[in-house]
């Protein structure tokens, strides 16, 4: 579609271009009554201007002695000679304007041209001036963050296909279309060009804004949490744990206790760092008894009450007094003295058990 430029001026083009056809009628009756000395004996013989003496000046009459044209834009340069001959054309800077055989000029880029139009003795000229072409764009600054898009629309003054281009890709980065994608923090400068002249837009894209659901959390081991991050750009972050044998956390947020200790969890995106203090806690317990006493073959039932409802460990001192099942089940085994013990990652409590023989 050609643009609203364009079509103003065709149609002061065509406009310009009648006046000057009722121009030519005028000036070919002119010609015809002052210069002719038999107008109509021999029309077919190449016309020749008298003056009264008889002496014959040759002469160029132009349609047009001064055009101005935006880039990509032509019209036909017509000259009528006295000799009936049809004209040679040229230019004086064909790059910035060139004129063919048959007096058409097309305007190719911006300065000024003369197109001369020369027969055997005489000559006439045409001042031709291209205009620069401008270009105006739906944004000159924009602000992005990692992620986002947005299309930059350039409108230029001709019918000439528009280029963009990035000076920073990394950045941003630009296609065919305009359409500028937001890459990582940081400026970038698109180039919009046509026809030689260019204009910019200006992009910065941001540091995202993020913030965790929790700053700090406790965990016994075994336990997990999903930590979510909220972030303004809805990229995902990328999760780590400082200390992963205390704590680790997946590519979703998900943390996992593996044993008592301290970790730090950090969500990052764009150079933009969130942490989370993760302590997994040593559980307390309690033992339903501190102290048993057992003949020999006598068993107990020890029960404990763990904190973190994880299955604690049994075992004992010594194994030729005592043996303990993994429920908490003491069997009495020989006179002695020995110890139970109930352990859970890192908490560890006891029962004192003696052993008599059973005789009074």
């Amino acid at each position: 579609m050609k643009s609203i430029n364009s079509n103003q001026r065709k149609k002061e083009h065509v406009k310009k271009s009648n006046l000057t056809r009722s121009s030519w009628y005028l000036i070919i009756l002119v010609f015809f009554l002052c210069f002719s000395a038999t107008p109509f004996e021999t029309y077919t013989q190449p016309i020749h201007a008298k003056s009264i003496v008889g002496t014959t000046y040759p002469f160029i009459v132009l349609t047009s002695y001064s055009e101005t044209l935006a880039i990509g834009d032509s019209f036909y340069l017509t000259a009528l000679t006295s000799t009936g001959k049809s004209p040679t054309f040229k230019s004086s800077d064909s790059t910035i304007a060139s004129v063919n055989t048959y007096g058409k000029v097309l305007a190719k880029k911006a300065g000024k041209v003369t197109i001369t139009a020369k027969i055997n003795g005489a000559e006439s000229s045409c001042k031709v001036t291209v205009k620069k072409t401008s270009i105006t764009l739906n944004e000159t600054s924009i602000s992005l963050e990692h992620g986002e898009t947005f299309l930059l629309k350039a409108r230029p003054s001709t019918n000439s296909s528009v280029k963009y281009k990035s000076n920073r890709k990394s950045i941003a980065t630009v296609n065919e279309n305009g359409l500028i994608t937001a890459m990582k923090p940081g400026e970038a400068v698109i180039t919009i060009s046509a026809d030689g002249t260019n204009v910019i837009c200006n992009v910065k894209v941001k540091s995202p804004q993020v913030s965790l659901s929790k700053t700090t959390l406790s965990l016994y081991r075994n336990q997990t949490y999903q930590l979510s991050a909220k972030v303004s750009s809805n990229l995902t972050p990328k999760w780590k744990s400082n200390k992963k044998s205390v704590a680790i956390i997946d590519e979703t947020g998900k943390i996992t206790a593996i044993k008592h200790g301290t970790a730090l969890i950090s969500a990052t995106i764009d150079g933009i760092t969130r942490t989370c203090n993760v302590t997994v806690e040593s559980p307390t317990i309690t033992l339903s008894s501190t102290e048993l006493s057992l003949a020999v073959s006598q068993t107990a039932k020890l029960s404990a009450v763990v904190s973190s409802k994880n299955t604690p460990v049994w075992s004992c001192s010594n194994s030729n007094v005592l043996d303990v099942s993994k429920d908490g089940k003491v069997t009495a085994l020989k006179k002695g003295t020995a110890y139970v013990y109930v352990s859970e990652d890192g908490t560890k409590v006891k029962c004192r058990v003696t052993v008599t023989d059973g005789k009074k």
